[in-house]
């Protein structure tokens, strides 16, 4: 297994910045300090309304391609009840060799990983081919409107989107190297306003019930699967999340009836047509109705080939395991990454992350750093 020089100390100084979402408090400088002496060329890029500013950065080491880029965010969420912590949430303290605090698994850790592995990569490969970049933004655990996604638009408009890109989401399940995510599956919300007549239960013809008819359009939806699955992604699953009439009276037929529902959808489907279909349920049962409909992230896939060929030889090499493809769980910031280039995900075992006393063994982030400096070699020569 290969080791890498030690990314605890990185990680120390950027959980030690309380930078939950869309705060920094200086953790993209920590960030910036150890890259410029790597020589790279670092860019602030901030975005969003004055009561929502969010610091991103993209720094970049030479100019010709190969161009492979890791992406990554120093934004956290918060630490939730701080007197459940056995630490202060924001100390990066060590104790039996695993790092805990906000962020350490996900994912302050992962990003001090590459850049150590990235350190020891060029000490050996001074004059490396291509170019090596960084996005790293402050807008992934929220909102996600002022970080990856804009910082993408100016890449494109300067001319600096990738050829490949990798995101250091803690993707490994049980050991580190198990899992590479090549694609992740869409997520649309949709928010359903029935509108009917109100009236006396005892006197239903006079009155328009908006929950049968509601009732009626999404039983066909829920009654079988929307497909079976494709050769990378489980079969997309429709869930109702919400449903509410506002009445709390036995005998009063409502005039509204209010449902939400969350699609996770597959390679099979688009929003859009997800979207229709959902118009199409309602018009057939008759109903009045308002659909508001929220997409997420569409579902991706980064085919296997060149790309997700050399992550896998790297991570084996560097780890003894050999990664299962996957593209399972929520969304992450590669699904705006996939529209301008290939990606994949890899990074530690996250099994804390979001949690209380949130930790990352010492050891397994220098593993990583390993398996990233071995990623580069893979990439590079």
């Amino acid at each position: 297994m290969t080791m890498a020089a030690d990314p605890t100390p990185l990680a120390q100084a950027m959980i030690r910045c309380r930078s939950v979402t869309p705060a920094d408090d200086g953790a993209l400088d920590v960030v910036q300090r150890a890259l410029e002496p790597l020589g790279f060329a670092c860019t602030r890029l901030v975005f969003g309304p004055d009561d929502y500013r969010v610091d991103n950065l993209f720094a970049r080491r030479g100019t010709a391609g190969p161009h492979f880029c890791y992406a990554g965010h120093t934004d956290v969420v918060p630490p939730g009840n701080v007197a459940a912590w056995t630490d202060d949430p924001f100390s990066g303290v060590v104790r039996d060799g695993t790092l805990f605090g906000r962020g350490a698994c996900d994912m302050k850790g992962g990003i001090a990983a590459f850049i150590a592995g990235l350190a020891d990569y060029l000490a050996a490969h001074p004059d490396h081919p291509g170019s090596i970049s960084l996005l790293i933004t402050g807008d992934e655990e929220a909102r996600s409107v002022d970080g990856t996604a804009k910082v993408l638009e100016w890449m494109e408009a300067n001319g600096q989107i990738p050829d490949m890109a990798l995101v250091g989401e803690p993707t490994s399940r049980a050991v580190l190297g198990d899992t590479i995510k090549i694609g992740r599956r869409g997520s649309l919300n949709a928010f359903i306003t029935v509108t009917g007549k109100q009236g006396h239960s005892a006197y239903p013809a006079k009155a328009d019930n908006p929950i049968h008819r509601l009732v009626a359009a999404l039983g066909p939806l829920l009654a079988a699967p929307l497909d079976n699955g494709s050769e990378f992604f489980p079969p997309t699953t429709l869930q109702v999340t919400g449903f509410d009439v506002g009445n709390t009276a036995t005998n009063v037929i409502p005039a509204v009836a209010k449902a939400m529902l969350n699609i996770r959808f597959n390679d099979h489907h688009t929003s859009a047509a997800l979207t229709e279909r959902l118009h199409a349920a309602l018009r057939a049962a008759g109903c009045s109705y308002e659909l508001i409909a929220e997409c997420s992230g569409e579902s991706f896939l980064t085919r296997p080939g060149p790309f997700v060929d050399a992550l896998s030889r790297a991570i084996e090499r560097s780890t003894g395991v050999a990664p299962a493809l996957d593209t399972g769980g929520g969304t992450s910031d590669a699904r705006f990454i996939a529209r301008y280039c290939p990606v994949a995900e890899f990074g530690a075992v996250g099994t804390s992350l979001h949690q209380v006393n949130e930790n990352a063994s010492v050891e397994e982030l220098r593993r990583l750093a390993g398996s990233y400096r071995a990623i580069l070699e893979e990439v590079f020569g």
